[in-house]
């Protein structure tokens, strides 16, 4: 008896210290928070041990890492003329794949490809991160190729061509929404005629329900939050905010909120009874949740002086504040949630230069106890505080060189994973593991 109980301690102990998985976009729980502990408190000297770095081609997607094992998905290219043109689709061909990566090691596990031409704009690649989950990874490409493959052999399960199966065209930059897993569903931002949103059963790929009749489906991932004691589903199309019931697609409220150029991209964020969502534009408004049952009033409405429109990065909620780059003029703004007034702005997290002013800026932000990673356009890993008194910088790291251009500047605009203690990031070029272990 005393043995068996020895183990059962040792194996709680194993639990409670094992590395914490990055299995989608945002983190295990989607809302931008690390939770694992033994991370280093300041970069010594602001260096980081790098583990590995790997070759790979071009996708704005991150990385997921569950059971050891890192996911990544890129665009071979093989003809046709790479352009950045917001306004133009540049036509190439080449083949989507999905690797699977030994975490610790980088070492190639199984990789997945399929012929995809393209016919979109900044082409270099998938946008949606995988998401794993019960020993699957669901991949969506840039031209709404779906797949569903097993983890350990890569083998597909299900798939679909959501072009084809919904009768709908790939948006002018894309299919970018990360799926969700919720439940038994994988839901799913399509596009078609009352298929906005779709949700499919995650283990064979039927179709469970869909809905919403849109101008265009946006770019926003689908989000779970609660209020009225109630699950809901937001949908943000081009058009409105939609609020749905998960489990049958039926619509519970709606609010107008269309950015420029049908760009609703970043996720809505959720801070007790509040709910903040912002696009390009200075479109953007922080709701009030009501409690008695689902539905939303307006708090404030986005002005050019006040809030914050975000794209690329999806902004943090945290102590009443809002953090988020601006799209427009790309710093990082503190600006209180329950009045939208700015506080501060700091260039130094995004372009890395005070005060220099650049379209769709952008620093993807994740925060880890008292403090924030932020990985910036420049290829930068930075440490810092943020509070309502300003951006404090603790550390900063080069990781990786941009690769890609916008606005005649070079870039990076992938979201990092961090898991097993480590930073998982790419570019154009190569995936990269940096350890951030304390010791």
């Amino acid at each position: 008896m005393k043995r068996w109980m020895f183990l059962a301690v040792i194996v709680g102990l194993t639990s409670s210290v094992r590395a914490d998985d990055w299995p989608q976009w945002m983190g295990p729980k989607r809302d931008s928070v690390w939770r694992e502990t033994g991370i280093v408190e300041v970069f010594p000297e602001n260096k980081l041990p790098v583990k590995w770095r790997v070759p790979i081609a071009g996708g704005y997607s991150g990385p997921a890492v569950a059971g050891g094992k890192l996911f990544v998905t890129d665009f071979a290219k093989e003809s046709g003329k790479e352009f950045n043109n917001p306004g133009q689709r540049a036509e190439l061909k080449g083949k989507e794949r999905v690797h699977c990566l030994d975490a610790a090691t980088g070492k190639e596990i199984w990789k997945y490809e399929y012929e995809c031409p393209y016919a979109i704009s900044y082409p270099a690649g998938p946008r949606a991160t995988p998401t794993v989950a019960d020993g699957k990874v669901y991949v969506l490409g840039a031209e709404g190729n779906l797949h569903c493959l097993n983890t350990q052999t890569g083998k597909v399960i299900w798939s679909k061509e959501l072009k084809k199966d919904y009768k709908c065209d790939s948006p002018i930059w894309g299919f970018c929404a990360h799926p969700l897993i919720d439940g038994n569903k994988l839901i799913c931002v399509v596009g078609g005629e009352g298929s906005t949103a779709v949700a499919f059963d995650k283990d064979n790929g039927k179709e469970l329900w869909r809905a919403i009749e849109a101008r265009h489906s946006g770019y926003c991932p689908p989000t779970i939050i609660e209020a009225a004691k109630t699950r809901q589903l937001l949908i943000w199309d081009a058009n409105k905010l939609n609020s749905l019931n998960p489990e049958t697609g039926k619509k519970l409220w709606s609010f107008d909120l269309a950015p420029q150029y049908d760009m609703a991209i970043t996720a809505p964020r959720q801070a007790g009874d509040l709910l903040f969502a912002s696009g390009i534009g200075n479109i953007g408004a922080c709701l009030k949740l009501m409690s008695d049952k689902p539905g939303a009033e307006l708090l404030w409405k986005e002005t050019p002086r006040n809030g914050v429109p975000c794209a690329n990065s999806t902004p943090i909620l945290d102590d009443g504040m809002i953090y988020g780059v601006d799209c427009q003029q790309g710093p990082l703004r503190g600006v209180k949630l329950e009045t939208g007034e700015r506080l501060w702005e700091s260039y130094t997290p995004t372009t890395g230069k005070p005060g220099e002013r650049a379209s769709h800026g952008t620093a993807f932000l994740v925060k880890h106890q008292d403090r924030f990673f932020l990985f910036s356009e420049t290829g930068d890993l930075i440490l810092a505080k943020l509070s309502a008194s300003g951006y404090e910088e603790l550390s900063r790291f080069h990781v990786l060189e941009p690769t890609q251009e916008c606005f005649g500047r070079a870039v990076i605009w992938s979201h990092p994973a961090f898991a097993n203690k480590c930073c998982f990031v790419r570019n154009d070029r190569e995936i990269v593991c940096v350890s951030l272990a304390k010791d």
